[in-house]
């Protein structure tokens, strides 16, 4: 199968359904203001519901819980407990995920350098982080 890049810049070929397909599955996985944050979040250690609360900043504990169980739940993350110690985790399916979240990342730093240079981007205790 020809990668995407191959179809757009031929011009001639449709996107095929299955890619269709296959971002509309992503985004079903994905969607959402918190998923990404929580998800990037887990990238460096196994984090306890706590941490990934302080670090994922304005996301209530009930809405934590929700996105966590629905990421479990497509297989993106990884609930233990050890010694009554709850601790979240990526699968590898999550951590697949990183090169996409770089590269979201790397664009979002640029898009924001480009349009919003007066907004300062809000840090976790409500100042700003430029």
């Amino acid at each position: 199968m020809k990668s995407f890049e191959e179809i757009i810049n031929s011009g001639s070929e449709a996107c095929p359904r299955s890619y269709v397909l296959a971002l509309m599955d992503t985004l079903n996985v994905v969607s959402g203001k918190w998923k990404l944050p929580i998800i990037a979040s887990l990238f460096r250690k196994n984090t306890r519901f706590k941490d990934l609360k302080d670090n994922v900043f304005k996301i209530t504990p009930k809405m934590l819980s929700k996105e966590l169980k629905e990421l479990e739940i497509n297989g993106i993350v990884e609930r233990t407990e050890v010694d009554h110690i709850i601790e979240y985790n990526l699968t590898a399916s999550g951590k697949n995920m990183m090169g996409i979240i770089e590269a979201m990342i790397g664009w979002g730093l640029t898009h924001r350098e480009l349009t919003i240079k007066s907004d300062p981007i809000p840090s976790s205790d409500g100042g700003s982080e430029i």
